[in-house]
C-alpha cells in the first residue's frame, strides 16, 4: 500500500503541540471544488500550485477554492431570485450544516471556482450556462470579486445571472489538524467543466496551473515530483475509480458530507496522517 510519510518538520510540530497543550487554533470555514472533464483514462482534474511564499500549503498543489466571505451568508441571494437547483434546505442536509451556513458554502464555492480558474456556474436562467468567460469584461468583475469590491450577489445582479447549485456536487469534509497554526473546515464539492468554458490561469496565489488525469496526479505526488495534502491526493485517487465526471457527480448526487479531522499516527519507522475507513480498501489498491 503506497503511503505519504510527513515531513520530519510537520511530526515535530504535532509533538511540541502535544507536549505543550496548546489550544487548538479555531478553524475558518472554506469551501474547494474539484473541477472535472472527460480525460483519456478517467476524469481529469484542476491543480494550482501555490506560490511558496503562501503561509498555508505554500508550494502544494490543489483545487480552487478559498474561505467563506462574510457576504457570502447573503440571504439577499435567495430571495431575489438568483439562486437555482437545489434549496439551500437540501443543500444542509447534504453538507452537514445549517441553512444560513450551506448557503454560504454554495456561495464560496462557485465564487472561489471564478476567482481562480475564471470558470463561473452560473446562467441566464435554470437551463443555461455560461459559455464564454473569457472577455476583458469579464475579468474585471472576475478582478472586483477577488478584492472584494463586489459581492457575489451584486455581480449576479449586474450580469442577470443566476447560481447553478444544481451543477456542484457534495463530496467529503475534512477538518486541518489541531497542530497547524492555521485550520479550515473545508467541504469538498465536485463539478463538470461547463460546455464552451474554458479554465485560466488568473489565480494571484498561484504559480502555475495544470488539467491532470485524476490518476495521473495521484502518481506525480507518490513520484514525488508535486505536493499535495493528504486531502486532495486522496480525492484524487477517489475521483479516479470513476469512468468519467458523469459518473463522479451521479455519486455525489447520494453523498451528504462527515468531517474528517486527521491525526498523526505511526506507520513503521514514518508517521502518517490517519483517513477515513472508507479509504481503507482504496489505499490498499495502490
Amino acid at each position: 500500500m503506497q503511503r505519504l510519510p510527513l515531513p520530519d518538520a510537520l511530526v515535530a510540530q504535532a509533538r511540541s503541540y502535544a507536549e505543550g497543550g496548546a489550544t487548538p487554533a479555531e478553524p475558518r470555514d472554506a469551501a474547494t471544488v474539484v473541477l472535472l472533464r472527460p480525460g483519456a483514462a478517467g476524469p481529469d482534474v484542476y491543480l494550482l500550485r501555490r506560490q511558496t511564499s503562501m503561509a498555508f500549503a505554500g508550494g502544494m498543489c490543489v483545487f480552487p477554492g478559498g474561505g467563506v466571505d462574510p457576504r457570502d451568508f447573503d440571504d439577499e441571494l435567495v430571495d431575489r431570485g438568483l439562486w437555482a437547483g437545489p434549496s439551500p434546505a437540501a443543500w444542509a442536509s447534504r453538507l452537514g450544516c445549517d441553512e444560513p451556513k450551506a448557503r454560504a458554502l454554495v456561495c464560496a464555492a462557485v465564487r472561489e471556482t471564478f476567482e481562480e480558474s475564471g470558470v463561473l456556474l452560473a446562467g441566464a436562467g435554470p437551463d443555461s450556462v455560461v459559455a464564454d468567460t473569457t472577455g476583458d469584461d469579464w475579468e474585471a468583475d472576475r478582478v472586483a470579486l477577488e478584492s472584494r469590491e463586489v459581492s457575489l450577489t451584486a455581480f449576479l445582479e449586474k450580469r442577470s445571472l443566476v447560481l447553478r447549485t444544481d451543477l456542484l456536487g457534495a463530496w467529503s469534509g475534512w477538518l486541518t489538524p489541531v497542530f497547524e497554526p492555521r485550520r479550515y473546515r473545508t467541504w469538498f464539492f465536485v463539478a463538470r467543466l461547463p460546455e464552451g468554458q474554458v479554465t485560466r490561469d488568473v489565480s494571484s496565489e498561484s504559480s502555475s496551473v495544470m488539467w491532470a488525469g485524476a490518476m495521473d496526479a495521484v502518481s506525480l505526488v507518490e513520484r514525488q515530483e508535486i505536493l499535495m495534502l493528504p486531502p486532495t491526493w486522496l480525492t484524487c485517487l477517489e475521483v479516479g475509480q470513476f469512468a468519467d465526471p458523469a459518473a463522479v457527480l451521479v455519486e455525489a448526487s447520494g453523498r451528504s458530507v462527515e468531517m474528517f479531522m486527521p491525526e498523526v499516527v505511526a506507520d513503521g519507522d514514518d508517521f502518517i496522517l490517519s483517513t477515513p475507513p472508507a479509504y481503507a480498501a482504496l489505499m490498499a489498491s495502490r
